[in-house]
């Protein structure tokens, strides 16, 4: 009687497992959705920035290559900063509203349409690397967002733009160069 029990109890286990799954995989997607990513051809994850694009250099921006956004993206975000500087992260570049279907930002220039944030530099547009001691790390970070970000009325900080994007996330990449001056 006990036998026959757990295996009523057993079968009954395994043929409502049996059905949930049933019930969710034909909505489950055959192939996982590739991540974001955010790339440079100037250099690679972890790697030094060369010096064109920094202070001892052009100082212009790095190329930049974005694939994998998430469908429903509304806009993209990227902000570069520098988190080894002794009074806090050091915002090199903030860009927002950029158009979802960029794929790529050319060395120098920022995508039509998108607005800037006031870096640390006190000022909008790119500011590159310009270590004073040692080696630090650059992130890249790219944001897809549910929704565009609104107009401000003076070009935003980092933290106004981060309280901005709360909530609105979809997914985030990022590219980390390092430099140091010779």
């Amino acid at each position: 009687m006990k036998r026959s029990a757990v295996l009523l109890c057993t079968s009954t286990l395994l043929l409502a497992a049996c059905a949930r799954q049933e019930e969710v995989s034909p909505n489950e997607p055959a192939v996982p959705t590739p991540p974001m990513e955010l790339t440079s051809p100037a250099f690679t994850y972890g790697e030094s920035i060369p010096s064109r694009y920094t202070c001892d250099g052009e100082d212009m921006s790095p190329p930049l290559k974005i694939s994998g956004v998430p469908e429903g993206t509304q806009s993209l975000v990227l902000i570069c900063d520098d988190p080894d500087v002794p009074m806090g992260a050091w915002d090199h570049w903030i860009l927002f509203n950029i158009d979802p279907t960029t794929t790529e930002i050319a060395e120098g220039t920022e995508p039509a349409g998108s607005a800037g944030g006031f870096s640390s530099w006190g000022r909008t547009g790119y500011g590159g690397p310009c270590p004073p001691v040692g080696s630090h790390r650059y992130f890249f970070r790219l944001f897809a967002l549910d929704a565009p970000l609104p107009r401000f009325d003076d070009p935003p900080t980092k933290q106004e733009l981060s309280s901005a994007m709360e909530g609105h996330i979809l997914k985030q990449a990022e590219l980390m160069g390092v430099y140091q001056r010779q």
